[in-house]
């Protein structure tokens, strides 16, 4: 057996590296980091392509191979699976198998320098293991239909000691390396809308241009049961509904993001786990309305966890993002009832009506002290006094022909006594599901916010990341569903002396508006790309991680027009 003196031996308390996350290290050492030591995997379409390769392929190699042979070395600290083992003029190779080309060089068919790590890297485990020596490893790349062969020479091992060695240190640090300088990798890089370092390249040098690589929209559908009595099941790998009356829906989780149950619905022991495994979440709101509680599968990743608590258990941290948290609200706020309130004047000049201009004045001058607030106290009584104001001329931004009874009398809730807050509240409710879910699955804590005060069970963040999204994605929806008349006052509502409550039919209705507003695309008007509004929660989320992971300035400053 041929190990290097330089290969130090593994410690009993550490756990041996993936031979593939060397793999990953050699591609670009922040992808190691957010899959080896945050736990960050994500399978693209080129990922379940290679996957099924390794599942389906014919290894082009001799009689009597071995195809997905797992080991462990405990002196070279790593762990992995073959792809395939074959015995070539009596020597145990192994080989990997590749959907891609090769490089070339000078016409020869080469192993691109991660493959060639990888399997060097094998061939080491290989002879650790087995006590053989190993004099190469070969990778197959299908996509020509050609081998490449890669000596396992003193060269080589020393890189793969050099990458072991390089592994240990990255998962010791606290912080994330910095993004590669090779931007082509990042097109390529299946963890690119986890990363975005498109963003973080535009935050160091505002003249770049930015190239999406964060989706444009959702991938998979939120289901909403609202049928009372729904049972939900498991039927092989697939969502199973079935209705009191007796109505089947069956749904393939590849299909599903979330699942909302409101009301009282009941789901199986099986749906939960194969949920689980799928990372589907749940979230239950009670009849009224109102948000219970959720599930997100996976434990949290506790690097990132740490992070947010050290940034945000400072004070001034705290305070600088919530000035701009409230900066946004406010400043989208008056955006908005400028843009719907403004009439011909004689001299042909849009103004806004003169019954709003004192308000529109009122909230100018509480945007100019906000960058003056000395403490959170402060600015939430701004934050205050600026909403104070917008509920107080809502009723302006409706149309003459609304029913009076969808007309407002300011803002109530818990519970809500008018038609118009009984809609809110419930959108309200929704965003708070999907704001949860997000934050869940950026990998954030909930209870760990920075403006709201945790006061009860709600986690504060949620409550904070809310106030981005309130006015653009609950607000104008309602507004503007009320001024086409698109709500039925009798229909729509459940009303008693006390209190109103969306009917059956009018929960339908909200649901299908929200996630109809979910599904609108709108220009980001910092990065300059073009994404969904459900898209647009998630991003703000990660983009306030990276507020405290090194590249601070793009939270919050997205603006509508």
């Amino acid at each position: 057996m041929n190990l290097s003196n330089g290969c130090a031996l593994q410690l009993a308390h550490e756990e041996p590296i993936r031979i593939m996350a060397l793999h990953a290290l050699a591609y670009c050492p922040r992808l190691f980091y957010l899959e080896e030591v945050e736990e960050i995997r994500l399978a693209d379409d080129r990922v379940y392509a290679g996957r099924t390769l390794h599942e389906v392929v014919a290894p082009d190699t001799p009689d009597g191979s071995m195809t997905q042979v797992e080991l462990t070395g405990e002196k070279i600290g790593l762990t992995g699976k073959i792809d395939c083992l074959c015995r070539c003029d009596g020597s145990l190779i192994p080989y990997e198998h590749k959907r891609g080309r090769c490089q070339r060089i000078n016409g020869k068919p080469t192993a691109w320098p991660s493959d060639a790590l990888q399997v060097s890297a094998y061939g080491m485990l290989l002879e650790e293991s087995r006590n053989i020596d190993v004099p190469e490893g070969r990778v197959r790349y299908h996509a020509e239909n050609v081998t490449a062969f890669v000596p396992l020479d003193a060269e080589m091992r020393q890189k793969v000691l050099d990458a072991v060695t390089e592994a240990k240190r990255l998962r010791n640090l606290p912080e994330r390396p910095p993004v590669t300088s090779n931007e082509k990798l990042c097109v390529r890089c299946s963890l690119a809308p986890i990363c975005l370092p498109e963003e973080e390249r535009f935050v160091i040098d505002s003249a770049h241009k930015t190239v999406r690589l964060f989706p444009a929209d959702r991938e998979r559908a939120t289901i909403h049961v609202l049928t009372p009595g729904t049972q939900i099941g498991r039927s092989g790998e697939s969502i199973h509904l079935t209705t009191c009356e007796g109505e089947t829906r069956t749904l393939p989780t590849t299909d599903v993001d979330s699942i909302v149950l409101h009301g009282y619905s009941q789901i199986s022991t099986q749906a939960i786990q194969l949920c689980a495994s799928q990372n589907i979440s749940l979230h239950w709101l009670n009849p009224s309305g109102s948000y219970l509680g959720g599930f997100v599968a996976g434990t949290g990743p506790v690097q990132r966890r740490i992070r947010q608590y050290r940034a945000l258990d400072d004070e001034a941290f705290r305070l600088k993002l919530a000035k701009r948290l409230v900066r946004s609200k406010v400043e989208q706020t008056l955006r908005y009832i400028l843009r719907s309130t403004r009439s011909e004047s004689k001299e042909g000049l849009l103004r806004p009506s003169a019954p709003i201009q004192t308000s529109i004045n009122i909230t100018r001058d509480i945007l100019r002290q906000l960058d003056t607030a000395p403490n959170i106290d402060v600015l939430r009584g701004y934050e205050g006094a600026a909403a104070k104001e917008y509920f107080g001329i809502l009723t302006l931004l409706l149309g003459a022909d609304v029913p009076k009874t969808m007309i407002p009398q300011g803002r109530n809730r818990r519970p809500p006594r008018d038609r118009f807050n009984a809609v809110l509240s419930y959108f309200y409710s929704l965003l708070y599901a999907s704001v949860l879910q997000s934050i869940l699955t950026v990998g954030l804590e909930p209870a760990f916010g920075f403006f709201h005060t945790p006061r009860s069970s709600t986690p504060p963040l949620v409550l904070d990341l809310m106030e981005l999204f309130r006015l653009i994605i609950c607000d104008m929806t309602l507004i503007g569903s009320i001024n086409r008349l698109q709500w039925d006052p009798k229909a729509d509502f459940d009303v008693t002396k006390e209190k109103v409550w969306l009917s059956q039919t009018g929960k339908k209705k909200a649901i299908e508006l929200y996630e109809r507003r979910l599904q609108d695309t709108w220009k980001h008007s910092v990065v300059g790309y073009s994404l969904s509004y459900a898209r647009l929660i998630e991003l703000e989320i990660r983009l306030l991680e990276k507020e405290w992971t090194g590249t601070e300035g793009l939270f919050a400053k997205f603006r509508i027009r």
